[in-house]
């Protein structure tokens, strides 16, 4: 992946479903050498619904980008780096409707993408999202606006400084020996509140009783998005990620 810069697209819709999570369990679902983000006593872990259009290669002009719908559950962790604490997301699985980042993830750019049927029914502030792989369903249904209601963060300016905060996400190699980085970033990040009617992910079903708590959600949308290799690399995983930095 030596040749790999920076991947752009335009985020249609980005769907954020946080949930509260019992620490110890958080911690059974990350490596070493990460550690569960804490808010209030609680892991934040959560389910990204992303629609992608223009996708491609930062060298690309936008037109001979391709459209995508991504699903990855993820679990927001911290590392020391240098004597200081960074903070970002272990990316436990990446699902996507396009065969490319499936047969790419992981080899040409760091994600490993598993192939998912996805079902849409979207208006102007709702948006009904469901994917359904082998093993993993979700099915997520969030209109836009409403009171903000969260045990989590009490303002949606708090949750969005969380998810802005969290945009290096690390995730399992193909074929296993370590995590490779990916880091999100954007020329402009805005968060609009969500009010989940309803949200079900087979990965938060399977944890054991109560250890998962559906909290709140937050939306963004059309907004330009870059993914590139970010430059720290926690020390107990560098010589396993060595090779896409």
């Amino acid at each position: 992946m030596s040749g790999f810069r920076t991947l752009r697209a335009q985020v249609r819709r980005r769907l954020l479903i946080s949930y509260r999570v019992d620490p110890e369990v958080a911690q059974t679902l990350i490596p070493e050498p990460f550690r569960p983000q804490l808010v209030d006593g609680s892991a934040v872990a959560g389910v990204c619904m992303i629609g992608l259009q223009s996708v491609r290669p930062g060298w690309i002009r936008p037109r001979l980008g391709f459209r995508t719908e991504n699903v990855a559950h993820r679990i927001a962790v911290e590392w020391d780096e240098d004597g200081v604490t960074r903070s970002g997301v272990y990316i436990v699985e990446r699902h996507s409707s396009s065969l490319l980042p499936v047969l790419a993830g992981g080899r040409l750019f760091p994600g490993v993408q598993k192939r998912a049927r996805f079902t849409l029914d979207e208006t102007a502030s709702r948006f009904r999202v469901t994917m359904s792989a082998p093993g993993t369903h979700v099915d997520v249904d969030v209109e836009l606006g409403g009171p903000w209601s969260s045990s989590l963060f009490p303002t949606v300016e708090d949750a969005s400084s969380f998810h802005e905060h969290g945009t290096v996400g690390w995730s399992p190699r193909r074929n296993g020996g370590g995590v490779e980085p990916l880091e999100l970033t954007s020329t402009d990040w805005a968060v609009e509140p969500g009010r989940v009617i309803s949200a079900r992910s087979s990965f938060f079903d399977d944890l054991p009783h109560g250890a998962a708590v559906l909290d709140s959600a937050v939306v963004m949308r059309d907004l330009p998005f870059f993914w590139g290799t970010p430059a720290i690399v926690p020390e107990r995983v560098a010589s396993d990620s060595s090779s896409v930095l």
